[in-house]
């Protein structure tokens, strides 16, 4: 199930937000912290209004909600809305029994709330959270949280792969526990979200903001990832990074294996250490993955087998499983090449202008190396600039002096981050002349200013889309070993 958490102040906002997400969701989380004090009112009337189940809750400040209140008056507020058709009502684990007795609305005795929900047939769950890390006892929390036999809930934050891991083990060692709630809030627990099946979590939550850190939204939840139809069947694939979530790979695979209906889903993992990822892709069975910055090197020495390309450029960005071991392969490689193949072939390019010396400039280096073209390295660092050219057997420079090549070379290709994040230049004094391919190696934003000045001066330009979708669509072929999907437009 994918449970909308609601964020409107109003019970009519709210409303809507189920309208708009209803595709994607099989129940909503009314939060009462987020709505006015009238509004709080007559919460109880809501199941009334929407046609799903629904979870109520009121969140403290310290469990990360809204709710400042003190704790008795907040626990009114729950009771008084817990009168309505609820399916579900969430209290915190920390809550005594004693605080869960109120007075009856008829003022005829006192009533006990859970006795009240379970009599009703509503559900409870018990939570606790976790904003600092993971607690080294949480499988006993869990336990603890489900004596009563209530649904357990833990939302807690993982710090770091290790943290990921113990989540992923709880399925496996509270197995027993059949309905249970698992969270990894933040960064680290995006995977746990999507692959909340794997946790053995009954649900996970999505949001149209982000209720809570890390959540995304039901649409992407659903429709990218099909995080509530994924099973025990389903093939697992991976890119794995520091940072990550900036990626539009998802966005070609997932696509891709639901259009040649391959029951597989392709997840995001944040990954300081190369060592415990490989952990968690055997717990997972994962059967290959990308790799993006800064892992492309870290990741061989685990690898049994690589191919040319990632030994000629000290590269890997691509790993996939055979035959008991991991493979290695650089899809960079030929994805760069595929735009510019044709104009590489006739002619067209014989000197090419390389800025930037790092990761992504070897690949580039080295395919045009082995293609016949003529390079000049610049870079701000003259040594990195200097070994890469001795490598590949080509001219360097100093990034300063970029613009003594204008002119001079029918292809400038732009490897460095400069442009990503800002309208910086990396090579700001260098004259297009109209007759060179600029070519961009970042895909957001899609037209960088260096970018753009070459479209100004009359050149033929390609943006760093072309090669992220030519170099995903090799890495879905060595993943499920069919051709992409030529009948779908990808969006990136």
């Amino acid at each position: 199930m994918l449970c909308l958490t609601l964020t409107g102040s109003t019970l009519e906002e709210n409303r809507l937000q189920i309208e708009r997400n209803r595709p994607w969701i099989s129940l909503a989380e009314l939060r009462l912290d987020y709505l006015t004090e009238a509004e709080r009112h007559i919460a109880a009337s809501f199941p009334d209004m929407v046609d799903l189940p629904l979870i109520l809750t009121h969140r403290r400040t310290s469990d990360g909600g809204a709710c400042a209140d003190a704790e008795k008056v907040r626990l009114q507020s729950l009771f008084d809305a817990s009168r309505g058709a609820w399916t579900y009502v969430d209290i915190e684990g920390d809550v005594k029994k004693s605080d869960l007795k109120f007075k009856s609305p008829q003022g005829d005795g006192r009533i006990d709330l859970e006795a009240d929900l379970k009599a009703r047939g509503i559900k409870i769950i018990r939570s606790y959270h976790d904003f600092e890390g993971v607690p080294a006892d949480i499988y006993a929390r869990i336990s603890r949280l489900a004596s009563r036999g209530d649904i357990p809930k833990v939302a807690v934050t993982p710090q770091n792969l290790m943290d990921v891991i113990s989540l992923l083990r709880i399925e496996a060692e509270l197995a027993t526990i059949e309905d249970k709630i698992i969270v990894g809030m933040g960064a680290w627990g995006v995977p746990t979200r999507i692959l909340y099946r794997r946790t053995g979590s009954m649900l996970s939550y999505c949001s149209d903001g982000e209720a809570a850190p890390g959540q995304l939204t039901a649409r992407v939840m659903s429709e990218l990832y099909r995080a509530d139809r994924l099973d025990e069947k389903t093939h697992i694939y991976a890119i794995i990074g520091n940072p990550v979530y900036h990626t539009a790979s998802p966005k070609i695979h997932n696509p891709g294996f639901a259009a040649i209906r391959y029951n597989a889903v392709y997840v995001p993992f944040l990954v300081d250490q190369v060592r415990t990822f490989f952990k968690i892709a055997e717990m997972l069975q994962i059967r290959g993955f990308s790799v993006t910055v800064p892992h492309k090197r870290s990741v061989q020495p685990y690898l049994g087998r690589i191919t040319r390309e990632v030994k000629q450029i000290g590269s890997c960005n691509t790993v996939v499983r055979i035959k008991g071991m991991w493979k290695g392969i650089n899809t960079d490689y030929y994805g760069f090449l595929a735009p510019i193949a044709d104009r590489i072939s006739d002619g067209t390019i014989k000197g090419a202008l390389i800025v930037g010396a790092g990761g992504a400039a070897r690949a580039v280096a080295w395919a045009l190396h082995n293609h016949g073209v003529k390079i000049t390295i610049v870079n701000r660092s003259i040594d990195a600039a200097r070994v890469l050219a001795e490598q590949t057997m080509s001219s360097y420079d100093t990034l300063e002096n970029a613009p003594l090549y204008s002119g001079t070379v029918d292809l400038v290709v732009q490897t460095t981050t400069v442009g990503m994040d800002s309208d910086k230049d990396p090579i700001p004094s260098f004259v297009f002349t109209g007759s060179e391919i600029a070519y961009e190696l970042i895909y957001e934003p899609r037209e960088t200013t260096f970018l753009r000045r070459a479209k100004e001066a009359g050149c033929a330009t390609v943006d760093g889309s072309h090669m992220l979708m030519e170099q995903g669509k090799l890495q879905f072929e060595a993943f499920s070993g069919y051709h992409y999907p030529h009948w779908i437009t990808v969006s990136i």
